[in-house]
């Protein structure tokens, strides 16, 4: 089974739908035809009325290293049959191509999965970094192995953090812009005490931990389950998260312009090796230094 064939995963057992990332060779980062086929299984879990919890996965070693910065898949510049009513952004010019294209598959996806009418679990290992952070926030619950950590290393581009900017409504102000400042990975055992994480286990009971979960989730009502998360995800909303991720947005791509007219490349001049190649870098120092 090639993963750039089956890019997504799909899944039902006992009431549980499980939608697994299936890019395995390149750490789950997210194309566009990754992304575009998350929300067909979201869609198809919806839909499904035997469904009452879903489970986002990745399969392999790491969660989502990100966004697809750099693989031979890499598409960014094709255009998909799109789902909100932002026109096509592969024939536009400057900075209204990626203006148009992450309204469209980062910040106006991951807004419609993260109000979902039924509860979401992310299953997290390895690596959540950038915009696989993206994909784990939208989800109501997180459980992470002990061995998971998180990342959002994107203000090295000189970019305020990426798309979906929950930084702040998933940990405390200050620890949000430690987290991007420093830009370091966070421990699963940190984020559990922020309050990001719900649970963290090995990886051996990683999938055990997160399916009882959700079965015994699965077994209350339907409409009880919507009406709380609905409730939860208003309450955020007027402590002002739409409108900071907004104002947030548009600071993101001022900083692609900016970037691209300076350097030339909308990424300040980094690519998928050039990052992880700098994470790896960190990551081994603050070993060193017994971080």
């Amino acid at each position: 089974m090639s993963d750039e064939q089956d890019v997504v995963l799909y899944e039902v057992k006992d009431a549980v739908a499980i939608i697994t990332m299936h890019r395995p060779r390149y750490n789950n980062v997210q194309n566009s035809k990754m992304t575009y086929a998350l929300d067909d299984a979201l869609y198809r879990a919806v839909d499904d009325d035997e469904v009452k919890v879903i489970v986002l996965a990745g399969h392999g070693k790491h969660f989502s290293a990100g966004h697809d910065i750099g693989t031979p898949g890499r598409d960014v510049d094709q255009r998909f049959e799109r789902r909100h009513l932002w026109y096509d952004h592969s024939n536009k010019p400057g900075g209204e191509f990626l203006y148009a294209r992450e309204q469209e598959v980062y910040l106006g996806m991951c807004r419609r999965w993260r109000d979902i009418p039924k509860p979401t679990i992310a299953m997290v290992q390895g690596a959540c970094v950038a915009g696989g952070l993206m994909l784990a926030w939208v989800c109501d619950l997180i459980v992470a192995t002990d061995d998971a950590f998180f990342q959002d290393p994107v203000v090295k581009m000189g970019i305020p953090g990426v798309e979906y900017f929950a930084h702040c409504y998933e940990m405390p102000p200050r620890i949000a812009k430690e987290f991007l400042f420093l830009g370091a990975r966070m421990s699963a055992q940190r984020a559990y005490e922020l309050g990001m994480v719900n649970r963290v286990v090995t990886r051996d009971a990683l999938r055990e931990t997160t399916m009882e979960m959700a079965q015994h989730i699965a077994q209350m009502p339907r409409l009880g389950l919507q009406l709380t998360k609905q409730v939860i995800n208003t309450a955020e909303d007027n402590m002002g998260k739409r409108s900071t991720m907004d104002m947030a947005f548009g600071y993101h791509h001022f900083a692609h312009v900016h970037n691209e007219i300076v350097s030339g490349d909308k990424l300040g001049g980094y690519d998928g090796k050039a990052m992880a190649q700098a994470n790896k870098a960190q990551a081994e120092q603050a070993k060193k230094k017994g971080q």
